[in-house]
């Protein structure tokens, strides 16, 4: 089922052209980013969503028994969900979207294992690991809840519904590749030379202030570019995109970023979306970037997806990239909501 939208997406470029372009699109992504942390843009009268997150959300730790989650809570204004962050992130990632839901939802947010302030397992972090530490999380702290991931968040929510379907009322997947063989394709050179420079970087091992400065000379993708590319090539030297960054990988541990460069079969182990996702049984929402600006869900999946998933619905979101909310939240939360209503009309 496609949702339909009372307005369309606003595109931030024109597809159809080249690296200026993608310029002119950082620039925006950064005014967002800038808005949303309170980091001063000039003609911006706010207050900062990472402000306004922080007074509403208390902050906790959940012991699994393997390892120690850093989560944040909410106050109880309605029924549980839980955000899942991507890869490198942490539970901040959600703060500019946090105010707009804590009203209506019991929002809690995790770290994962290895991000932000959880725990550490030398060389646990496969997407099995993941799953195990977020089942274990419902069971014990949220209870049912209604799951959003991005990205990795995704992945780990889509494997939570189907091993444990009475834990889970329905899923939003907020770009996430959705099976382990285009995963695997779509990863290249380019990116697999800047995770390995973001292993560098992580870990705590060098200052934030330093990891901004080294983050300038990494290597970057750019959708549609297949020369050579360093962040410095596409943002500016004081792009708020750096101090955005640098303190996730600060918190990163090392074998976590590891695992992708050095074990992704085991990593990647049970995703295969020709037994996945027919086992979920929960209303499940995608949520595609555009791939003409570098989206992790391809057309291809998410077509194939939408006959494999018992109750499926879908929103491609013209002009907007991979960071989905960070862009454009107004969209992606109108999304959300529609597929809320929907699922309350067929319970």
């Amino acid at each position: 089922m496609e949702i339909t939208l009372k307005t369309s997406p606003t595109s931030y470029r024109d597809t159809t052209k080249y690296f200026k372009d993608y310029q002119f699109e950082t620039s925006l992504i950064s005014m967002s980013i800038a808005q949303e942390y309170g980091t001063g843009t000039e003609g911006v009268n706010t207050k900062g969503a990472r402000a306004m997150a922080l007074e509403v959300m208390n902050l906790a730790t959940f012991d699994t028994a393997k390892v120690k989650l850093n989560y944040a809570e909410g106050p109880n204004a309605g029924p549980a969900l839980v955000l899942l962050h991507g890869g490198s992130a942490r539970w901040q990632y959600f703060e500019g979207i946090i105010p707009d839901l804590v009203s209506h939802w019991h929002v809690f947010t995790p770290d994962l294992r290895g991000h932000g302030k959880s725990g550490r397992v030398a060389w646990r972090y496969a997407l099995q690991d993941y799953v195990e530490d977020i089942g274990a999380f419902l069971r014990e702290v949220s209870g049912p809840a209604m799951l959003f991931g991005h990205s990795l968040g995704g992945m780990v929510a889509l494997m939570v519904a189907g091993q444990c379907p009475e834990l889970v009322t329905a899923v939003v997947v907020g770009d996430s590749p959705l099976d382990r063989d285009v995963w695997k394709a779509n990863t290249d050179e380019h990116k697999l030379a800047q995770t390995r420079s973001w292993r560098a970087l992580a870990g705590g091992s060098h200052s934030v202030e330093e990891i901004i400065v080294a983050l300038k000379d990494c290597p970057a993708t750019v959708p549609g570019q297949t020369r050579p590319l360093r962040m410095r090539d596409v943002y500016a030297d004081d792009d708020g995109v750096y101090a955005h960054l640098a303190p996730r990988l600060y918190d990163n541990d090392p074998d976590m970023i590891g695992v992708l460069l050095e074990d992704r079969d085991n990593f990647l182990a049970g995703y295969e979306m020709e037994t996945l996702l027919p086992s979920i049984h929960c209303p499940v929402l995608l949520l595609q970037a555009d791939p003409k600006c570098g989206s992790a869900m391809s057309d291809v999946e998410a077509d194939r997806a939408m006959t494999l998933l018992p109750q499926a619905s879908h929103v491609l979101f013209p002009g907007l990239s991979h960071l989905l909310f960070i862009e454009n939240k107004t969209v992606v939360l109108q999304a959300v909501e529609a597929f809320r209503a929907q699922v309350r009309a067929t319970v």
